[in-house]
């Protein structure tokens, strides 16, 4: 469709002497066409009043002109899956964290030049329009994150998948900081709106909350009663890497019906009790992981729980029937047509609501229903930690959902039953096994981890050491009974969003010396660098590439925080959610410790150190409070140290506020050293620690979780390792709860150093507390960070000699690249498609 309408644009909404007339054209491939299309729709597809092009204007415009081309690829995708009918996966977690949208679009469908070009002709850069677009806040941290790498592998590798979860109004936080530390506020990023999803308001199912069981006559029981809300389909395209396929993250959100508002009570005054039912539905989407400290906060989570599963199942069976109708299949047949993965614990209340949805709702028996609803789910576990293995009050579950808490109880009722008749060994295993923990009267709970184990046709961890653990330690007596259910599937990270568009100069690089691109995907193929490793004509580019992001960072934490950082210092960051098992603890007083001795040093002997910028990003939840005051302690730090002109040449500390993606996609690419420090046996796998190692950075880390596997892959020469291994924890532990820890005199100097006030008058005390002490909550530095500090600070002068030698690090930096092969997303999830869901590539011709 063509239009007379031409505008004429310079980058203030002004007047240029280029005329871009406004056409329709989804397909556009060249600059003018795009340029035309991006047009049409400042003009046809209006979000703003029609006076400015401004980068804001121009950001929407050319979503909308990317989306066109998606919603075509998508559609033919969707038609090519309805008329092969492959069997599906459908991938179920609570949180994507997707980053930004426009450029991994446009570069996965190949068009960056021609977009770049296109907006020059509107009088728009395309860094500055891709910097208008907010990441969206659907998730936290490595769980959400994995979750969106998994999804580009899958359109990429051309698999029949979905992706399900839900649309968090409000995301989890937006992290300010200030004088007091971390400080919340809602995201924004729906403010406006999101170009990127299609409502579908075809797609609606009810989700029961309370309410009672009525049993019929017949024996037959059903749900009803209690509060019904609606989960609206909300449709956000994932596109493949230069393939047609293009799948689907469909989001839910909650919804109450204009039956539902109460006019006459509106007219009688009562606004707040007129709309009720209105106002709950809002709460399930408007924060993800809302406080759970009171019985109102554990409901509220479980609901979204709950939400999030049935809305997915009942869209699946849905599905599944209007094919069943057309080829007379059994229901019997459903696992070889559907695959449902549960990513960590969160959607766990698939298993009873499938089973509910199969015996109330399409009329199947106990053991029909039971056999298909093992042979279609499959359990990704995250954590060791007990905290994180989550236990849900039987009170809660049985008022929220009556029916699902029958179905529980019945699931343990036979599990137990069938082992005291086949494995009478583990009778007395029973209390540790069984899902219905009754141990403490009081308070009786579900254990959601086991009740997945028990219902799951397969179990995998996320990293060799960590699956090793899952079936030595935490799932061992599982393990006797279904020796065959448990997996490892190493994680992996897509390399498009990590190396190919977020440092485009290193990939260029590596394009240009393997003389292929073909390594996008095909991440084994960077192997061939290791022959070149030693080549001074590579290590020259490898060094400017890598301080041209070094620039770019530093450029962009002035803007963001004030500081000025030197480019030329040693970049050196650990940026993941804040918590004490990742040990940004150990981490700070390692920098105090460094900037102690900086100060005792003659201004001659500084200039012999190597300057260093240690950067620390991430959240602290909300309620955590000692994750909070290590946040309050880094910036604190920094405020001194940064305003030090003895130093401060020589040592830089900057906290980067609001850790998320789009920072990442900064961070990463300018990095040299990361840190990776959990205690040892905690970190499931950590899937930073391969971002870094992908782009050329150098680890230092522990034995834990893929950085096991990661040294392996590089080296050892070229990881810096320290700490204690994850079988000596215990006994450490142990050791130093019977008073036998003698702290390292450096240990107890960064402590004091603290303690005196040097960094302001904040109390310090409770935090440091937590490393003392011989047992008690929070207390018997239960992380291990004053026992792994000597050998931590030891690997820190390694790190300082090796730096000294530049072409040694260059090696050890192009090393690491070379290594990373393993560690791609489409490795792991064409593992996860063989093994565990047994679907095809399904591509469209």
């Amino acid at each position: 469709m063509a239009s007379d309408t031409s505008r004429e644009f310079n980058g203030s909404g002004g007047v240029d002497s280029v005329k871009v007339p406004a056409i329709a054209n989804p397909m556009a491939e060249t600059a003018s066409e795009i340029a035309s299309n991006i047009n049409y729709h400042a003009t046809f597809s209006p979000h703003f009043s029609p006076f400015k092009f401004e980068p804001e204007q121009a950001y929407y415009a050319a979503a909308d002109s990317v989306r066109d081309r998606l919603l075509k690829q998508w559609n033919d995708t969707y038609y090519h899956f309805h008329k092969v009918d492959p069997k599906q996966t459908y991938y179920l977690s609570m949180e994507y964290l997707q980053g930004r949208a426009l450029t991994n679009a446009i570069g996965n469908i190949n068009l960056q030049g021609a977009y770049a070009d296109a907006l020059n002709k509107l009088g728009h850069e395309l860094e500055e329009i891709a910097e208008q677009e907010k990441d969206a806040a659907l998730g936290n941290g490595g769980l959400g994150r994995l979750a969106s790498c998994f999804l580009d592998s899958m359109a990429t590798l051309n698999l029949p998948a979905w992706g399900y979860g839900l649309r968090y109004k409000y995301g989890l936080f937006k992290q300010k900081i200030t004088r007091e530390g971390q400080e919340e506020v809602a995201e924004d990023w729906l403010e406006k709106f999101s170009p990127w999803e299609v409502v579908r308001h075809d797609i609606t199912f009810p989700i029961r909350f309370f309410g009672h069981v009525e049993i019929h006559p017949t024996g037959s029981r059903k749900w009803i009663g209690g509060d019904v809300l609606q989960a609206l389909a909300y449709d956000v395209p994932i596109p493949g890497y230069k393939t047609t396929n293009t799948i689907s993250l469909r989001l839910w959100e909650a919804k109450a019906g204009a039956e539902h508002f109460d006019l006459f009570q509106f007219n009688d005054g009562q606004y707040e009790s007129a709309a009720q039912l209105h106002s709950r539905a809002q709460q399930i989407c408007a924060v993800l992981y809302p406080g759970d400290a009171t019985e109102d906060g554990k409901l509220l989570r479980l609901k979204q729980q709950f939400f999030l599963c049935s809305a997915s199942l009942q869209d699946i069976i849905f599905r599944f029937k209007e094919r069943r109708q057309k080829n007379s299949w059994q229901w019997s047949e459903f696992p070889s047509k559907v695959a449902v993965q549960l990513n960590d614990t969160h959607p766990t209340l698939a298993i009873p609501e499938l089973m509910r949805l199969l015996m109330d709702d399409e009329g199947l028996g106990w053991d029909e229903a039971w056999d298909i609803t093992t042979r279609t789910i499959a359990y990704t576990n995250h954590t060791v930690l007990p905290e994180a293995l989550e236990k849900w009050s039987q009170a809660v579950m049985r008022k929220l959902l009556p029916r699902h808490m029958e179905i529980i109880e019945e699931i343990d009722k036979r599990f137990i039953a069938s082992i005291r008749s086949t494995r009478t060994d583990l009778e007395s295993k029973l209390p540790a096994l069984c899902i219905l923990d009754n141990s403490n009267p009081q308070k009786p709970v579900v254990r959601m981890a086991n009740l997945c184990v028990v219902s799951a046709h397969t179990v995998n961890g996320v990293a060799q050491l960590h699956s090793d653990i899952l079936k030595s330690d935490l799932f061992a007596d599982y393990v006797s009974i279904w020796p065959t259910k448990f997996q490892n599937k190493t994680n992996g990270i897509t390399p498009r969003r990590w190396l190919r568009f977020c440092s485009p100069e290193l990939s260029n690089i590596i394009t240009k010396w393997l003389k292929t691109d073909d390594w996008v995907t095909n991440l084994d193929l960077l192997s061939e660098l290791r022959q070149l490793a030693d080549n001074e004509d590579l290590q020259v580019e490898w060094a400017s590439a890598k301080m041209a992001n070094k620039q770019r960072l530093a450029q962009y934490i002035l803007q963001l925080t004030g500081v000025q950082i030197d480019p030329n210092s040693l970049f050196d960051i650990q940026v993941k959610r804040i918590h004490e098992y990742k040990r940004q603890l150990l981490n700070i007083l390692g920098a105090i410790y460094r900037y102690k001795k900086l100060k005792e040093m003659s201004p001659e002997e500084r200039k012999k150190t190597i300057p260093r910028t240690i950067m620390i990003g991430g959240k602290a939840f909300a309620t955590y409070t000692n994750a909070k005051r290590i946040v309050k302690l880094v910036c604190d730090v920094g405020a001194v140290v940064n305003n030090d002109i003895e130093v401060n040449k020589y040592l830089k500390v900057v906290f980067v506020p609001n850790y998320n993606v789009s920072v990442a996609e900064m961070l990463i690419p300018g990095s040299e050293l990361s840190q990776h420090i959990s205690t040892a046996g905690m970190e499931a796998s950590g899937t930073s620690n391969m971002k870094f190692a992908l782009n050329g950075c150098i680890i230092i880390g522990t034995l834990d979780g893929a950085n096991v596997e990661i040294r392996e892959e590089i080296g050892e020469e070229n990881f810096f390792l320290f700490g204690a291994k994850a079988d000596e924890v215990p006994r450490l532990r142990k050791d130093r709860e019977n008073g036998l820890f003698k702290p390292d005199p450096r240990f107890e100097e960064a402590k004091q150093f603290i303690t005196s006030g040097a960094f302001g008058s904040y109390d310090y005390n409770p935090l440091l507390d937590s490393l003392e002490g011989n047992s008690g909550y929070g207390r018997g530095d239960y992380f291990l960070v004053g026992h792994d500090f000597p050998s931590y600070m030891d690997a820190q002068a390694r790190v300082d000699e090796a730096y000294k030698d530049q072409k040694r690090w260059l090696k050890m930096s192009i090393l690491s690249t070379a290594g990373s092969g393993k560690f791609s997303s489409d490795r792991t999830i064409a593992q996860y498609a063989k093994e565990i869901w047994n679907i095809e590539e399904c591509p469209v011709p």
